[in-house]
């Protein structure tokens, strides 16, 4: 897999040094060039054409969902804007940013923006080049979430259930529920393996949550979580989630 060609465009020199600072954790980054306004990006943008823009918003002369309007739709590269500013995020991830990472930057919530950056790059190029090595990483610690006009960072061995909602899911700690923007096959890939486990096409369960199983008709089973949660563990699934709980 090449590298993602990536361009830096903020009108901070920290703010730009700060992004170059952690991506050195990123070996597959190419950082191709740096910008500290939409015009000098617009023309760093047609020279390069980089594979990834992390994007300012507020600067001088063009905002960033500005310089977006001036790239062509599907010419657009992946985005993630970088920002002290959290609200904007619905309006980012309306503009189809991959992410949406506040300043100060916190390395373990960009490396997690870096994950959806990868998991996207390798969906482009999976047609392309089916025998490339898949990227290894470390399984994630923390999800982020939108609450209101808040962010809140929640520790993935606290979850006890997430279900598919769309292009969404539905993350559950107990009583509370989270809507989270990602796929359910998307957080698969950066999960833990030994912790979560798919009973359903719309279904994972943190394995540690889980108190009992009980057989159904037609080859389904019922699973009961330690907070008394039924779950639906489907017949496709049922073979692997014994022998992941360790049913005879």
């Amino acid at each position: 897999m090449k590298a993602i060609r990536t361009l830096l465009v903020d009108d901070e020199v920290l703010a730009r040094l700060a992004l170059r600072q952690a991506l050195c954790a990123h070996p597959d980054v190419e950082i191709v060039g740096e910008c500290g306004n939409a015009a000098e990006a617009l023309q760093a943008y047609a020279a390069l054409t980089p594979d990834l823009l992390f994007l300012d918003i507020r600067m001088p002369g063009l905002d960033g969902f500005e310089l977006l309007g001036e790239l062509k739709p599907d010419t657009l590269p992946m985005v993630v804007f970088t920002t002290a500013y959290d609200q904007h995020a619905l309006r980012a991830f309306d503009a189809n940013a991959l992410d949406y990472v506040l300043k100060p930057l916190d390395q373990a919530r960009f490396d997690q923006a870096m994950d959806r950056v990868r998991r996207h790059w390798h969906g482009l190029h999976a047609n392309t080049s089916p025998a490339a090595p898949k990227a290894s990483t470390v399984p994630l610690q923390r999800i982020s979430v939108r609450v209101g006009e808040h962010v809140r960072v929640i520790a993935t061995d606290a979850i006890d259930w997430i279900e598919a909602d769309g292009n969404y899911v539905q993350i559950h700690l107990g009583t509370q529920c989270y809507l989270h923007r990602d796929t359910l096959r998307g957080l698969l890939a950066t999960l833990d393996p030994q912790r979560f486990l798919r009973i359903h096409r719309g279904t994972l369960v943190n394995v540690e949550r889980i108190r009992e199983v009980h057989p159904l008709f037609q080859g389904n089973a019922e699973v009961v979580l330690h907070d008394g949660t039924r779950l639906n563990l489907s017949r496709r699934f049922r073979v692997h989630a014994r022998r992941a709980l360790g049913i005879g």
